[in-house]
């Protein structure tokens, strides 16, 4: 495939991610406003926290490993014994749902049973629901590898539809069942998801339209574990691979979910606690998330399919290597100008937007410190996702376990970093370490990516380095929000506030209005792919 169809494919891919993204916050974002009417914050935070970090830590830890060793190279590869491979997930998948659920049961502080009831079945139901998810891996890997936009939109939009329309109907109907309605919900989830993917794959196989495109698995039941006689199960390649990225995901997901570790084992904050920072945390990542993310996601498989992995730039195509270093570049100052904008209009607007979503619960006390602290760390994400994202999708196997070590070390430091800061400052602590965390690893990625082209004429790092006319607009428009939320709200009424969300808007119409003047090729970027 060639790199410019490459790219066609992945931008169009990111953006339909970031669509999907979008909805999965929003959603989340209105069924957190309704069920705070409802539910109380200390079985919000058990959901949110506990049970969602034991399902993501499950989820996590058996597929990521996999994902990103199988969707490395070519599509052309043997697909049979990347799909044994891939249906290594779900027993890896039970293995962590028992050993982390005896955990949550019997080692974690178990939430007071007149507060939150049921707390023994949400476990159960939520480690099965992770493993239900894993039973549609193969077909996940597929669908990513061959950039099937659609299936993903759909298949993720039905299953998020399907648990938010029973969340909503059962807090309604039957606020008394408390967690099993968060359990009936996740597993429906899981298996929505998974029967997504299936039906679509036993409808595509085999079909003319599989055939015109020469689809590298013929049949359904090639979906299944096949053993060939004489040829080892799996590729060790792949597998081998897949040992080293185990190793760094399991690092990488103390990292990514630091915090709630530090609530869940350290208990470092009360259930109740733990639900506030869950709902600004979710209002603070609405927007940095459904952009960031899928165009990481995307373009790591981009960068992996038009450069190899482990080579030196001087052995690439070097129109591949052009054409990879100029996305970079631009990748790199659209995430930056996104974070920067959130960073500036963020701060000055945090305590209206909890104000409006959740009144007085959160827009008093340290709510608003907390989304401005956050406002900040989204430039620290943006710009940690695309470097991580290329450096990973070019780092070869001996590089990817040194990085092993640093991740170690970084995990150690950080979890250490959340508990000092959090006794100092509270749940504002948890950002500030996630900065510092972001901070570190962005430092190694840029080194690489400076390493990497330094022997080359390209420097796809300079998209670090925004317009000096832009940067001074944000300045100015971070100074005069500031002034106009001290002076217009929150408590002088909604006319004030009125006034102060249309200076906000203005100074954003600046903002934009300098990008397209500023920025014409990051521009042209955007609307062509």
């Amino acid at each position: 495939m060639a790199a410019q169809e490459v790219l066609g494919q992945t931008a169009r891919l990111a953006s339909s991610s970031a669509l999907l993204q979008v909805l999965f916050r929003v959603v989340t974002f209105g069924l957190n406003a309704f069920t705070l009417r409802y539910l109380s914050r200390e079985l919000i935070g058990v959901v949110n926290v506990r049970l969602t970090l034991l399902y993501s830590t499950v989820v996590f830890l058996a597929r990521e490993a996999f994902r990103r060793a199988c969707l490395s190279g070519s599509t052309k590869r043997n697909w049979t014994k990347t799909i044994n491979l891939l249906w290594l997930t779900v027993p890896l998948g039970v293995f962590w749902s028992v050993f982390l659920g005896l955990v949550w049961l019997h080692l974690l502080e178990v939430p007071d049973p007149s507060v939150v009831p049921h707390y023994q079945a949400g476990v159960v139901a939520f480690g099965l629901s992770a493993v239900i998810e894993l039973l549609g891996e193969p077909c996940w890997v597929l669908a990513q590898a061959h950039l099937f936009v659609r299936l993903k939109v759909i298949a993720e939009s039905l299953s998020v539809v399907s648990k938010c329309i029973l969340t909503v109907t059962l807090v309604i109907l039957y606020p008394q069942w408390g967690l099993y309605i968060f359990c009936l919900a996740q597993l429906l989830y899981a298996s929505v998801l998974v029967m997504c993917y299936v039906i679509y794959f036993v409808m595509f196989l085999g079909s003319p339209e599989a055939t015109k495109k020469s689809f590298p698995v013929a049949r359904v039941k090639a979906l299944l574990p096949n053993f060939v006689e004489d040829e080892p199960f799996v590729n060790w390649r792949e597998a081998r691979l897949t040992w080293s990225f185990f190793k760094q995901s399991f690092l990488k997901q103390i990292l990514t979910e630091g915090e709630r570790y530090v609530m869940t084992f350290l208990n470092v904050l009360n259930f109740g606690d733990q639900g506030v920072y869950d709902i600004v945390n979710n209002l603070g990542s609405l927007v940095a998330r459904f952009i960031f993310l899928p165009i990481e996601e995307s373009f790591y498989v981009f960068f992996a399919k038009v450069l190899e992995r482990g080579k030196a730039v001087k052995d690439q195509k070097q129109d591949d290597v052009a054409m990879a270093a100029n996305v970079l570049e631009l990748l790199l100052k659209l995430v930056l100008l996104i974070g920067l904008t959130i960073t500036v209009f963020g701060y000055a607007y945090s305590q209206l937007a909890l104000d409006i979503y959740g009144g007085s619960m959160l827009s008093s006390g340290t709510g608003p410190d907390l989304l401005r602290c956050y406002s900040l760390y989204v430039v620290f994400l943006a710009v940690n996702g695309i470097t991580e994202c290329f450096t990973f999708a070019l780092m070869c196997k001996e590089e990817v376990d040194r990085y092993n070590f640093v991740m170690l070390a970084l995990s150690l430091i950080f979890l250490c970093i959340s508990y000092f800061l959090t006794h100092w400052y509270g749940s504002v602590g948890f950002i500030l370490a996630n900065c510092f965390n972001m901070g570190i690893r962005i430092a190694h990625s840029i080194h690489y990516i400076y390493d990497y082209f330094k022997e080359s004429t390209y420097r796809p790092l300079t998209g670090l380095i925004p317009s000096p006319f832009l940067v001074l607009i944000y300045i100015i428009s971070g100074v005069i929000t500031g002034f106009s939320e001290v002076f217009l709200c929150c408590a002088k009424g909604w006319m004030a506030r009125l006034i102060h969300i249309s200076v906000g808007a203005l100074c954003f119409a600046a903002t934009v209005v300098t990008v397209f003047c500023t920025e014409t090729e990051l521009i042209h970027f955007v609307r062509s792919q």
